[in-house]
């Protein structure tokens, strides 16, 4: 028998791979001789980089780079094993989760290290980006990033404007003579599950600068400066529009990677599978089994699990998942794909004993030997 396992990870409990290879051994113990084949899953937020960067034979990267308030942090990311293909989550430079409460400030977060990011990998030869953009502090359009791939965000007297939303205020020019060269040679593939357009009372300023930090002024003012550095971007790149679908994430840098790069948004879930090849595998497969943390009725609006379905049912295989809780809703992935769903506690524990790395390990382990031995029985 042939099984494919491509599940998401149980945040704060195992990762993709330590999720699959729990299953595998489960299946192992039930099935001598089944042949398993684990392939990394994630939707293009926490955990991508580890899980694609690992799971594809990759290596993990770690570069000094400037945080989200300009002191240095280290931020990691990933190379594939093609050595042209890099793995990257913004948030790994510019992440909320580097700031206390305190410290949320819209106006002076910025994205620089994000292409300091993208510059250290260029270095090594990548030329091919995969980029996660959840989970910003910053509301910069990105202006932060393209600094430090070299534009010129210039203020009246010809100097880079100062980092963060206050820095849109100040620029009357943009230029682009000391870019990066070889940035002409990359691509980049964004992440992105949001369709939030740059401004207005949908955009990036109005939907997610209150939980930066970012009170009604700021918000105000900061959407009139995206605009203003919309319309700046338009007046030199044609292609420019703010208006876009998605180009109001992370603080518009969805804007800024569409604007000034050669990028595309699409479903992390998507990328994420394309790149792992998983239809290839699932084709030939006997069953496949798929699962996340958390199964609820979000599941169904293209979180991973049904990512991996939908390729399943393509080719008419039976889909089971596995899960650390399941919500009474959760029985809407029933009719999305997925046949059947198991949870894996096993007795009544706290939520921290849950979630123990060993504890959540073996509690796989078993849940998927009794599932396969039901299997095996009835074959």
């Amino acid at each position: 028998m042939k099984i494919v396992i491509a599940i998401d990870s149980l945040k704060g409990s195992l990762s993709s791979l330590q999720a699959g290879d729990a299953i595998r051994e489960g299946i192992h113990n039930a099935m001598k001789d089944a042949e398993v084949f684990v392939r990394p899953l994630a939707d293009g937020g926490e955990g991508t980089v580890e899980a694609l960067t690992l799971g594809m034979g990759g290596q993990l990267q770690k570069v000094k780079v400037c945080g989200p308030l300009g002191k240095p942090v280290d931020a990691e990311y990933g190379i594939l094993n093609d050595g042209k293909t890099a793995v990257m989550e913004m948030s790994a430079a510019a992440g909320i989760t580097f700031l206390k409460d305190d410290e949320l400030n819209p106006m002076h977060t910025t994205t620089f290290g994000v292409g300091e990011m993208i510059l250290d990998a260029i270095r090594k030869g990548c030329r091919h980006f995969i980029m996660g953009i959840g989970g910003s502090a910053t509301n910069d359009g990105g202006i932060g990033m393209l600094q430090a791939l070299g534009y010129g965000m210039l203020d009246e007297n010809g100097n880079q404007v100062s980092y963060g939303a206050i820095g849109l205020s100040k620029i009357t020019k943009i230029t682009d003579d000391t870019v990066t060269p070889l940035l002409k040679e990359c691509d980049f593939k964004i992440a992105c599950d949001v369709d939030n357009p740059l401004c207005g009372e949908n955009g990036a300023s109005a939907i997610y600068g209150p939980q930066k930090g970012a009170t009604p002024s700021m918000i105000m003012q900061m959407d009139e400066w995206l605009k203003s550095y919309a319309a700046l971007t338009q007046e030199k790149y044609e292609k420019a529009d703010r208006l876009i679908p998605g180009t109001g994430a992370a603080g518009g840098l969805g804007f800024a990677f569409l604007s000034y790069t050669n990028a595309t948004l699409e479903s992390g879930i998507n990328i994420v599978l394309r790149e792992t090849k998983l239809e290839e595998y699932v084709k030939d497969a006997d069953l496949v089994v798929t699962g996340e943390g958390r199964l609820d009725a979000q599941t169904v609006m293209g979180k991973a699990p049904i990512g991996v379905a939908n390729i399943a049912k393509k080719y008419n295989k039976p889909v089971v998942a596995f899960s650390g809780v399941v919500t009474k809703d959760a029985v809407a992935v029933n009719e999305h794909g997925i046949d059947a769903f198991f949870p894996i506690l096993r007795r009544v524990v706290t939520k921290d004993e849950a979630m123990d790395h060993a504890v959540a390990r073996q509690n796989m382990v078993d849940t998927s030997e009794q599932v396969f031995r039901l299997i095996e029985a009835v074959r």
